[in-house]
């Protein structure tokens, strides 16, 4: 009987490699070294040049080089470890000059500070040598001597998480920006708003206010006769304690405090004192104004 013809369709396939899609990169990784590369390798291998020099010249040569190199690292290391005291010297010695430059500067300002107290002290003298009756009014009125009595004490502060940054609304007709803060502006408004309420003196923070004085504003700081405040603001003034507090509350002005606090957050407090003490200003200077000498037959 016999067999069947065998089908050569029918029989498996061989199994494919996994990585026949990717001969390039299994060429790659079979050959990584190109194979120039190989055969100067062998090349070099075959006339003795491959590997650490053989012959006595070469090898000479490469431990002079091991040693300049090894000279040239430790005389650099040598330079710096000499040159790091010099620095740590001129370091040393320019700290001291700001120091010194310092206690200097300090100095000037206690001498300043000094002969603008001896300034007023002779004003204050002046005055009341040749006021006559009247001199010790002048004094007053000038802000050349200190006075007391009875008054209104004002307390005002920034608002609560108040910040220097800007944003918000601007303010009206003020136009500065929406931060909480209290401004040379709204100083001034409260100032004036006292002064016409029936203030007979005013002082901010221990600074007397006179008819020179200046309240401005430095980044977000108020100055007051160029020098700086920090909040809260203490505002006394003296006057009549009953009538100046009702006077100023009634005011344009003391409205306009009453909107900061319900708009911008502003926190103020007033209370009537029945002794407040205001210091001397610190400096009457006047550079252009004369008194006019009285006429002859003048009643």
């Amino acid at each position: 009987m016999s067999q069947p013809p065998h089908n050569r369709s029918s029989a498996p396939a061989p199994p494919a490699r996994p990585d026949a899609s990717m001969s390039l990169l299994t060429h790659v990784m079979d050959h990584s070294l190109d194979e120039g590369y190989a055969e100067a390798s062998a090349r070099r291998e075959a006339d003795g040049t491959a590997g650490l020099p053989r012959t006595l010249k070469a090898k000479l040569a490469l431990a002079a080089g091991l040693v300049l190199a090894a000279l040239v690292v430790t005389l650099g290391a040598a330079q710096a470890r000499i040159a790091a005291p010099v620095l740590a010297k001129e370091r040393q010695e320019l700290i001291d000059r700001v120091q010194r430059a310092d206690e200097h500067a300090d100095g000037l300002e206690r001498d300043i500070e000094r002969l603008r107290a001896d300034v007023a002290s002779r004003q204050r003298e002046a005055l009341k040598q040749h006021g006559g009756d009247q001199g010790q009014l002048v004094a007053l009125l000038s802000g050349a001597t200190e006075v007391q009595g009875p008054g209104l004490k004002l307390v005002v502060d920034d608002a609560k998480g108040s910040s220097s940054g800007g944003g918000g609304k601007p303010r009206e007709n003020a136009g500065f920006s929406d931060t909480g803060r209290l401004r040379d502006r709204d100083m001034q408004k409260i100032v004036n708003g006292l002064w016409q309420s029936g203030a007979e003196a005013i002082s901010i923070n221990g600074q007397r206010l006179t008819a020179l004085s200046a309240i401005r504003a430095a980044g977000d700081a108020i100055l007051v006769d160029n020098r700086p405040l920090v909040p809260p603001y203490e505002v006394l003034a003296v006057g009549d304690k009953k009538r100046l507090g009702t006077a100023f509350q009634d005011s344009a002005d003391g409205q306009y405090l009453h909107a900061l606090q319900e708009n911008y957050g502003i926190r103020a407090t007033s209370s009537p004192a029945d002794a407040l003490r205001l210091p001397a200003a610190s400096s009457l200077t006047v550079r252009t104004a004369t008194a006019e000498e009285p006429k002859k037959g003048a009643s």
